[in-house]
């Protein structure tokens, strides 16, 4: 990672942020017009190639502007993002709703999915043994990504098949506690515009339990990340009481 230069890393910074907020690829002259990076058009453009040739950005058409690659995305995350500070009355509520519900701990996991599906705007599915719950569905039908009928379908279907998303969480890798997987690390062709960021819990009887976001590859990580993380260590919490 340390091979790019902080110009370049604050262009990736850019580009990324943009891709975010529109969702469509990110040409050189609109990055000229959102930020003041203090360098000429041209010098752009070739930075932004220099991107894509390193891996970081990859261009979708030949006269298309650049999409953060996941590589790009990690680097993002693990060096240049800041993230969001969750409200205090955010983390009161929280947590209060939860451990209420402690004593029935199945219960307490569905008010956990249910508020981070709407904490994080997009759909938020949990793993504790056998029980799979989910909700939020209908927040990934208005996201672009998702206009393809078979990558939605595939995304639904697989959260009846607890198989698939073992696989999934099989691949993360690293010490962190929050994963995220992207759709193009998956090897389903129908997981290509998605991401999966997920934590995992102590449930409290010498097992692991995870929850997680699933959404587009341009999740809002520098908000979901930091919400699954309090929600992960208060149901840890939870499981050793």
């Amino acid at each position: 990672m340390s091979e790019l230069s902080e110009r370049q890393k604050q262009l990736l910074k850019a580009i990324i942020e943009l891709y975010v907020k529109t969702g469509e690829p990110v040409a050189s002259e609109l990055i000229e017009k959102a930020y003041s990076l203090g360098v000429s058009p041209a010098t752009i453009r070739n930075e932004m190639v220099r991107l894509t040739d390193l891996g970081f950005l990859k261009q979708l058409h030949v006269s298309g502007g650049r999409a953060p690659t996941s590589m790009g995305f990690r680097l993002y995350i693990n060096e240049l993002m800041k993230e969001r500070e969750l409200p205090v009355v955010d983390e009161v509520t929280l947590r209060q709703q939860l451990l209420d519900t402690r004593r029935e701990y199945n219960h307490m996991l569905q008010t956990a999915t249910r508020a981070l599906a709407k904490k994080c705007g997009t759909l938020a599915v949990s793993v504790n043994g056998q029980d799979v719950y989910y909700t939020g569905a209908a927040n990934i039908l208005d996201l672009p990504e998702f206009y393809d009928i078979d990558v939605t379908r595939f995304v639904l279907s697989m959260l009846d098949e607890l198989s698939v998303l073992e696989r999934l969480i099989s691949l993360a890798q690293g010490p962190e506690p929050v994963h995220v997987i992207f759709g193009e690390d998956t090897g389903f062709e129908h997981l290509l515009p998605t991401s999966f960021a997920f934590t995992d819990f102590d449930n409290g009887l010498n097992e692991k339990g995870v929850i997680g976001i699933i959404g587009p590859c341009r999740l809002n990580f520098p908000l979901v990340i930091p919400y699954l993380r309090y929600v992960g260590s208060i149901l840890s919490e939870a499981g050793r009481m």
